[in-house]
């Protein structure tokens, strides 16, 4: 292990690693000299970034899996552990946004939103945490947001979802922490540049104008501050960062 590479001979797993936070978040690590099992449902995209950290000089492989199918989760994890005989660090990061009045009573939205943010977290966390307690260490980071601290008007299921990914976090901080030796840490960006909303162009459109002129945190910056936590030492457990952007004004 090596300042410039304190993960050297760690394990990591991000989820929703095809773009944005995940695909940042993947190369940080790796950079910092883990091995990285990057997964999301992509799999040319997870096949590229592979190739671009191998490339970089640093360790990756990509597994593709649907976080709200559990069977796929536990194969990530399954295989994870065969190949590499552990998992140090996970990163649950894969998540969906849906931006509507709570009027429309898009049930569907909704339950996407459940399916992917609240019970993939728990997906992983059930396939990932027995591995963790029988070695006595781990580290399990979720990308939270802003909105698991407010909600905003057309985004109340999705802060619902990130409400619960905090309680779930200082929960877990609680009964894994000094009983099993796990770190956990919830990850809380503002306004960050990514795709997430490229399903929605209209929706975009609405943002990119309120925001025109501003600076928005990028992906990088969040994966900085994933690093951050996972690379503090093991008596340090940061249970939670709150990124905003300087210029994002609620």
């Amino acid at each position: 292990m090596s300042e410039s590479q304190p993960l050297t001979g760690k394990v990591a797993i991000v989820t929703g690693a095809s773009a944005g936070i995940g695909r940042a978040t993947a190369r940080a690590l790796a950079a910092a000299g883990a091995h990285v099992i990057v997964t999301a449902r992509r799999s040319d995209r997870l096949d590229s970034l592979v190739a671009e950290i191998h490339g970089s000089g640093g360790s990756a492989t990509a597994r593709a899996a649907d976080v709200a199918t559990l069977s796929d989760v536990q194969s990530v994890v399954d295989a994870t552990v065969d190949q590499s005989g552990r998992v140090d660090i996970l990163v649950n990061n894969a998540g969906i946004m849906k931006i509507a009045s709570i009027t429309e009573n898009d049930v569907d939205d909704w339950t996407a939103m459940v399916d992917v943010n609240i019970k993939g977290v728990l997906h992983f966390l059930s396939a990932v945490m027995p591995h963790m307690i029988e070695r006595g260490s781990g580290h399990i980071v979720s990308v939270g947001s802003l909105a698991g601290r407010r909600p905003f008007p057309g985004a109340s299921v999705y802060a619902a979802t990130k409400f619960a990914v905090r309680a779930l976090s200082w929960g877990l901080h609680l009964e894994l922490g000094s009983a099993h030796g796990i770190r956990v840490t919830d990850i809380q960006p503002g306004y960050v540049s990514t795709d997430l909303l490229s399903d929605q162009p209209d929706t975009l459109a609405v943002w990119d104008e309120a925001w025109s002129g501003r600076r928005t945190l990028q992906a990088e910056d969040i994966a900085r501050a994933v690093e951050f936590a996972v690379t503090s030492p093991d008596h340090v457990s940061v249970s939670e960062i709150l990124v905003r952007p300087t210029d994002q004004p609620t």
